[in-house]
């Protein structure tokens, strides 16, 4: 909105050419949606506590995790609350990458939204049908496949995609094909934030490093000088995903200021999902989907460590007539909680885990 009532003003003042600028309205959003989080903390933990709306929490888990029952949840629409209004405030409204990124946003936390809800109506772990739950991720995923390719937001084939560390590499896909990778891109990025969310702080941390490593790379992106300099898609409008990605990393930081341990809210499903999805479809957008694997890493092998507990598990059982576990608990981090390590302990060396990642991710900018 700043961008469009305030440069004109730039024959009263000079001043107000700063809004004309990515790099000042970048800022201002993430100070925003930092801002809103803070302040609106505290009233949406007391709402939240009235209404009785207290995480659930299963049995099999590590038992020190047993006294977070209670505590309230749904947090992350404060998430959504903070990303959504800087994104207004301080945005083009004009870009299409703007709205495709708070659609996803929006969507996917309406998604976690309900599974929160069913959890705490019913007072049990379960919440959305698994099934129910992913139609709802493939849905949207399959729609935005659909849009890029029936209305292109660059000169670029809408198949195409980069690979990391290689300038000159293209891998362009055949439409359905597209389309199903911009689904399961979406619906994998989502659900790994998900099974991070399990520690207080955990994913939220991540999140806002991830969020802003996104940041830069849509404003690389988004320059016509600096993305030949470094052998990058020249994306015309995509620099403006810049200031949702920091405003979503803003309010995630604020988020965490009520979330570290010991936790007076917690994300839920609402948060989590809506966060992967942001992800997911900024990576899309930005034709950078296997770069989403180096700067989520810690959130793919979060994915992993499930994934391998289970098959190794249901395996053994067909096998041996007894199901056996590659990890004392998945996923991963509550492994580590079993080894004995303290739970902040965890969630801070996973932090730095999360910060070499984004690194790496930032030396495919020069290494390629």
């Amino acid at each position: 909105m700043f961008y469009h009532l305030l440069p004109p003003l730039s024959d009263v003042h000079i001043v107000f050419n700063l809004f004309t600028y990515i790099t000042f309205r970048a800022a201002g959003a993430i100070v925003t949606s930092l801002l809103i989080a803070f302040v609106a903390g505290p009233k949406m933990i007391r709402w939240l506590t009235r209404l009785r709306f207290g995480q659930v929490v299963r049995d099999t888990g590590p038992e020190t995790h047993l006294k977070k029952a209670g505590t309230p949840t749904m947090g992350g629409t404060l998430i959504i609350l903070g990303a959504v209004v800087s994104t207004l405030l301080w945005a083009d409204l004009t870009n299409r990458y703007t709205w495709v990124c708070l659609a996803g946003l929006v969507w996917m936390g309406g998604i976690g939204f309900v599974d929160d809800w069913l959890k705490v109506v019913r007072k049990e772990t379960q919440g959305l049908v698994g099934r129910f739950k992913m139609l709802g991720q493939y849905g949207f995923g399959l729609a935005l496949g659909v849009y890029l390719v029936w209305q292109p937001l660059s000169d670029y084939p809408a198949t195409s995609t980069g690979v990391p560390f290689f300038s000159d590499v293209m891998i362009t896909l055949a439409t359905p094909v597209f389309v199903i990778f911009v689904a399961t891109v979406i619906a994998g990025a989502s659900n790994a934030v998900n099974l991070t969310d399990g520690l207080d702080g955990l994913a939220a941390g991540l999140s806002g490093i991830a969020a802003g490593t996104f940041g830069l790379f849509a404003y690389v992106t988004g320059r016509v000088d600096t993305s030949a300099y470094l052998g990058l898609f020249y994306l015309p409008g995509s620099g403006e995903m810049a200031i949702f990605a920091l405003a979503l990393a803003g309010a995630s930081i604020g988020f965490l200021w009520y979330n570290a341990h010991p936790a007076s809210v917690f994300m839920g499903d609402t948060g989590s999902l809506a966060l992967g999805g942001a992800f997911g479809v900024m990576a899309i957008l930005l034709k950078s989907e296997f770069l989403l694997v180096i700067i989520g890493g810690v959130f793919v092998v979060e994915t992993l460590s499930v994934m391998i507990q289970v098959s190794w598990y249901k395996y053994t059982a067909r096998r041996f007539g007894e199901g056996r576990r590659v990890f004392r608990m998945a996923p991963i981090h509550h492994h580590f909680e079993k080894l004995g390590w303290p739970e902040t302990q965890v969630v801070v060396r996973f932090w730095i885990a999360g910060l070499l990642c984004a690194f790496l991710a930032i030396s495919t900018l020069k290494i390629r």
